[in-house]
């Protein structure tokens, strides 16, 4: 509840110095008239005053209170929010090909690192839908679109190398995200794809897929992930076990980049684990989620609350002084 003029309230302080004049005067009020005794008027009939002496200022005074709380407009208020989110569908596209396991990045290989970073990702987009598209010779979606972030890092932890044929299909990968988001109504609509190769397989090629993302209205962040030179890879041999490889760092960039640029996006390069992490949160700075709250409230006046009962104090206290009350002429 609220008063819409509170400063009504002002009245009240003559109302209370008035009382408080009231109750000082009947205090040190003398008789106009003095008998030495009372048993004449009492053999005349009268009655004996009743008690207590300062109720008719104390209704008096309630009353007024009461009167000036219902000026100062009491109101009830009745309402409701409205939520607008303008949210961002985005699918994150990861290359799982064999050479995702070069030991480049601390503490592990580039695979691990992009997992832990778009984990950290995901977590901060609390109103988005997210998918998950992995690729490497083939690719297919880990999962579809969602609001259940906990699933989707559930399926994001279950990604391995080796669930597909080795390969570097960027094109079908991107291709996959798209149609992913092609059917989206979300104001903003973005693929992250993440490699560390050059396309070499798929029946997509990058930039006709690219095209397509630009058909749907769907911005393509590109992500090279590796350093440059020479890092060390972990191969499997049936014969001799996990032999360790030098492998020279290939990242066809330049397609990269024209991905980006088709679709509005933008091309990065991460050679760490720190360098990704701050990648990561560009992306998040440049794709906003925008919740917008509108409070609408509709108030109701009260002042009747408060009119009633000073209308009954000040009757009763009318009552009280020219009924109950009894005063010798």
């Amino acid at each position: 509840m609220r008063f819409a003029q509170p400063w009504f309230f002002l009245l009240a302080v003559p109302a209370v110095l008035f009382f408080f004049l009231y109750v000082r005067g009947a205090i040190g009020k003398e008789a106009a008239l003095k008998f030495s005794s009372v048993q004449l008027v009492r053999r005349a009939g009268a009655k004996k005053p009743v008690r207590p002496r300062f109720l008719p200022g104390i209704l008096r005074l309630a009353g007024l209170l009461f009167l000036v709380a219902a000026l100062a407009r009491p109101q009830t208020s009745t309402g409701e929010e409205k939520t607008t989110e303008h949210v961002v569908d985005i699918v994150i596209a990861l290359d799982i090909s064999g050479s995702m396991a070069t030991l480049d990045f601390n503490p592990d290989n580039r695979l691990v690192a992009a997992k832990q970073e778009a984990k950290r990702f995901i977590e901060g987009r609390r109103h988005d839908r997210i998918g998950l598209v992995v690729f490497a010779g083939q690719s297919f979606t880990q999962c579809p679109l969602t609001t259940d972030h906990q699933a989707i890092l559930t399926l994001l932890d279950m990604i391995q190398l080796g669930m597909v044929e080795d390969g570097t299909a960027i094109g079908l990968g991107l291709g996959n995200a798209v149609n992913r988001l092609r059917e989206s109504e979300a104001r903003s609509k973005v693929v992250i794809l993440l490699t560390d190769g050059v396309n070499n397989a798929g029946e997509i090629d990058p930039i006709t897929a690219a095209g397509l993302a630009k058909q749907y209205g769907v911005r393509v962040y590109t992500i090279g992930v590796g350093k440059e030179g020479e890092s060390l890879l972990p191969v499997s041999d049936p014969r001799f076990g996990t032999r360790i490889l030098t492998v020279e760092t290939e990242i066809d960039e330049k397609i990269l980049v024209a991905i980006a640029n088709k679709t509005g996006g933008r091309y990065f390069r991460a050679e760490d684990t720190g360098n990704l992490r701050e990648i990561f949160r560009e992306i998040d700075k440049l794709e906003k989620t925008e919740i917008t709250v509108e409070k609408y409230v509709r108030y109701e006046e009260r002042y009747f609350w408060f009119l009633w009962p000073a209308f009954l104090i000040l009757m009763s206290e009318i009552f009280w002084t020219n009924v109950v009350r009894v005063k010798i002429p």
